[in-house]
């Protein structure tokens, strides 16, 4: 017989969208399982060249870098409220007796690599995550960023994908 995995990390990666909740209680879910700790993760993706370019027009060099370090500070504070709310609501709504959820992280950055990065950084043992579908010619494609953290991870990766309503 073959032994079950050894799950000791489990990392959940969100972008806090439309299906978030019912992903974040499969994560829970494994989690409890294994009696495993739960990191969530929520990457901000970093202004592109577009806005800092915007900003540049209006504003000398040292003021739009200032403006847009303390968008950036703002952005990340408040979307470690988001996530922190989320997972004691998420938490709250399970009914479990005791949190798995041992860290919620907030990073800038490729959300791929932030996953792959922050999965290897702290030996993570599954991933948990929603793939974001688009349709062409009928078909559900993968989005990038689950496809790039499925092919380059070499832990298990669980996907859940997203629910038409």
């Amino acid at each position: 017989m073959i032994p079950a995995p050894k799950m000791q990390t489990i990392l959940f990666a969100t972008d806090l969208g439309e299906n978030t909740q019912s992903i974040f209680h499969l994560a829970v879910s494994q989690a409890h399982r294994y009696n495993a700790r739960l990191l969530v993760l929520h990457v901000v993706e970093p202004l592109g060249s577009a806005g800092t370019a915007i900003i540049a027009n209006y504003l000398t060099g040292v003021a739009a870098d200032r403006i847009t370090k303390e968008m950036a500070e703002e952005i990340l504070a408040t979307m470690e409220q988001r996530v922190e709310a989320f997972c004691q609501e998420g938490i709250a709504a399970f009914g479990l007796d005791r949190t798995p959820v041992t860290e919620t992280l907030v990073v800038t950055g490729n959300p791929a690599e932030e996953i792959l990065e922050t999965a290897k950084k702290y030996e993570v043992d599954m991933i948990v995550m929603g793939t974001s579908t688009r349709s062409f010619l009928g078909n559900a494609i993968m989005g990038t960023t689950a496809r790039r953290v499925s092919r380059h991870t070499p832990v298990p990766v669980l996907l859940v994908p997203a629910v038409e309503k």
